[in-house]
Parts: structure tokens; sequence; C-alpha cells
């Protein structure tokens, strides 16, 4: 009974790992500007 990872599977998984968090980033950073700019909006009211 082997526990290792061969490294094809790592490869895989930092892939998917660095996929992941860069939709994550782009999401929430999107997220963040539509914030920033409702509260601009409400302030030059």
């Amino acid at each position: 009974m082997d526990n290792y990872i061969f490294f094809e599977e790592g490869l895989w998984m930092l892939v998917y790992a660095f996929l992941l968090s860069s939709v994550g980033l782009i999401a929430v950073s999107g997220i963040g500007l539509a914030v920033i700019e409702s509260i601009e909006r409400t302030n030059n009211r």
C-alpha cells in the first residue's frame, strides 16, 4: 500500500488549484470593484 502521489497527478492538482485561485481572484476583484463603484455613486448624489 503506497500513499505517495505520482508526479503527473501532483502536477494536475497544482494546475487545478492555480486555475481555481485565478478564477476566484477575478470574481472577488470584480465584486469589490462593483461595491466601490456603488459607494462612489451614493457619495456623488
